[in-house]
């Protein structure tokens, strides 16, 4: 019903454009930062582990980078990166929405005759399904090069190895794939603490429990999502 509400009654094309641009630094360009630090562990952690569990000598140590990539690509750089979003963007327009409930900002909108609905969870979910398939790519980048980076400084395989096997039997499929779901997650990720701030009742005490619920849910609807992209993608 709230996402009904969102879509029914649109305002201005300059207002959502405005308001847009405006959640896209806040919602994804200052999340530039944790993606690209969580990124670059995850690739350097996938690389160590699938070094040091390779034990059979009859497999390739190219097969190393191989792991890295498709791992990051299939799976890290979308599902994993949606969670520390849901942790950081989540809360926060859970917060910010139900701020303004309990303030009672969004029932003077709706007296001027504001869809207030439209117009403070609209540009988020724009903003956001945008944005976050871009993270998910720069993830998938700095995720390789954090992987690299280990080869140098660990000498856990060789960087020539390494490269190798990035490049090997390369599928652009996954890119689609991991994009694809980063935007639905994005969604989720946009609407769910819409609801939990948009509906919240009490005080700032409330306010805090619903941000908390509201990463929850989205944690939980992204991993089941995740099942069901995956089944409905690539069996």
């Amino acid at each position: 019903m709230l996402v009904g509400k969102i879509f029914s009654r649109p305002e201005k094309f300059s207002i959502y454009y405005r308001k847009t641009l405006r959640e896209i630094e806040l919602l994804g360009l200052n999340s530039l930062g944790i993606v690209a630090l969580v990124s670059v562990f995850i690739g350097a952690v996938i690389t160590m582990q699938t070094a040091y569990n390779i034990e059979n000598p009859f497999i390739p140590r190219y097969m190393v980078g191989l792991t890295a990539r498709d791992t990051m690509l299939l799976e890290f750089a979308s599902t994993m990166i949606a969670l520390i979003l849901a942790g950081k963007v989540g809360s926060s327009i859970s917060s910010e929405i139900g701020t303004m409930r309990v303030t009672e900002q969004i029932d003077a909108l709706e007296i001027m005759g504001v869809n207030s609905a439209g117009y403070l969870i609209l540009p988020k979910i724009i903003a956001n399904v945008f944005f976050f398939p871009i993270l998910t790519i720069l993830s998938m980048v700095i995720g390789v090069i954090g992987g690299w980076m280990v080869c140098i400084l660990l000498n856990v395989i060789t960087p020539e190895d390494y490269i190798s096997g990035i490049r090997y039997a390369f599928i652009p499929y996954y890119i689609f794939y991991s994009c694809v779901k980063m935007m639905i997650y994005a969604f989720i990720i946009s609407t769910v603490p819409a609801y939990h701030g948009y509906y919240v009742e009490g005080g700032s005490l409330e306010v805090g429990k619903a941000s908390t619920r509201s990463v929850v849910y989205c944690s939980i609807l992204i991993l089941s999502v995740d099942v069901i992209i995956t089944q409905l993608l690539l069996s």
